[in-house]
């Protein structure tokens, strides 16, 4: 696979896009019943009650950054079946929303574009191609692909980033990394990659993260790391990497 279509260009960038909350609004609908679903497996695979399994997803998620790893590491569970249980959503048209004008944003950028996230797969199909998203999209690098040495590593694990790059040859110098979370945009900095930050969704995102350290920038500002924040695709320049 070419690392760029057409001719090489010095100022052409690579994008990675992550998909909940930067492609679509995930704060909506799916993250409250996925929250729920991660909740329900807890209580069916460790036997506590429900607000105990709230506090180990809680704990899990300040502590590794996903629910996933600390049933992983902790307590055996098969990532697989995890992530089966919690991303059925057999009515998931009717849970995303996603602005129109954003998809013809996205097809007017230059360069490759590939989404990264820290979805399942299949998961990331389905919502891409509901959101006729998927064909502006030269891959999908979801969870599956962010495995080292048999260790899931997803976002913001710095290692598994520059794994991602070096194994489709992109240098991070010429990566742009469009996500909505702050600690994964540090993370792509960490290895040289330019990051912007979106806020399109971040007034419901901010209830999710009540478990969660946020930054003292708030909703406000822009940390040092972030080459811009935006609160919607459209102001994307063609050319950040000037």
């Amino acid at each position: 696979m070419p690392v760029e279509r057409g001719s090489p260009n010095a100022l052409t960038p690579t994008w990675l896009f992550d998909m909940d909350n930067t492609l679509h609004d995930a704060s909506w609908r799916v993250f409250p019943m996925m929250n729920a679903e991660m909740t329900a497996y807890i209580q069916r695979h460790l036997g506590v009650d429900r607000d105990e399994a709230h506090r180990i997803r809680s704990h899990f998620w300040r502590r590794y950054g996903a629910t996933l790893l600390g049933l992983t590491r902790e307590h055996g569970v098969r990532a697989e079946h995890f992530l089966a249980e919690t991303h059925r959503f057999p009515n998931l048209p009717r849970m995303l929303r996603a602005d129109a004008s954003q998809r013809a944003a996205i097809a007017r950028l230059p360069g490759r574009k590939l989404v990264l996230t820290n979805a399942p797969r299949d998961y990331a199909l389905r919502v891409l191609t509901h959101l006729k998203l998927l064909r502006l999209f030269d891959g999908v690098i979801a969870i599956e692909d962010m495995r080292q040495f048999r260790h899931l590593r997803p976002k913001p694990d710095a290692r598994m980033l520059r794994h991602v790059l070096r194994k489709h040859r992109l240098r991070p110098a010429r990566c742009v990394l469009v996500e909505d979370t702050l600690q994964h945009l540090k993370a792509a900095r960490s290895i040289g990659m330019r990051g912007i930050w979106f806020t399109r969704y971040a007034h419901r995102a901010a209830g999710r993260r009540r478990e969660l350290p946020m930054e003292r920038t708030g909703l406000h500002g822009r940390p040092p790391y972030v080459y811009a924040r935006i609160g919607s695709l459209c102001c994307m320049r063609s050319s950040p990497l000037r």
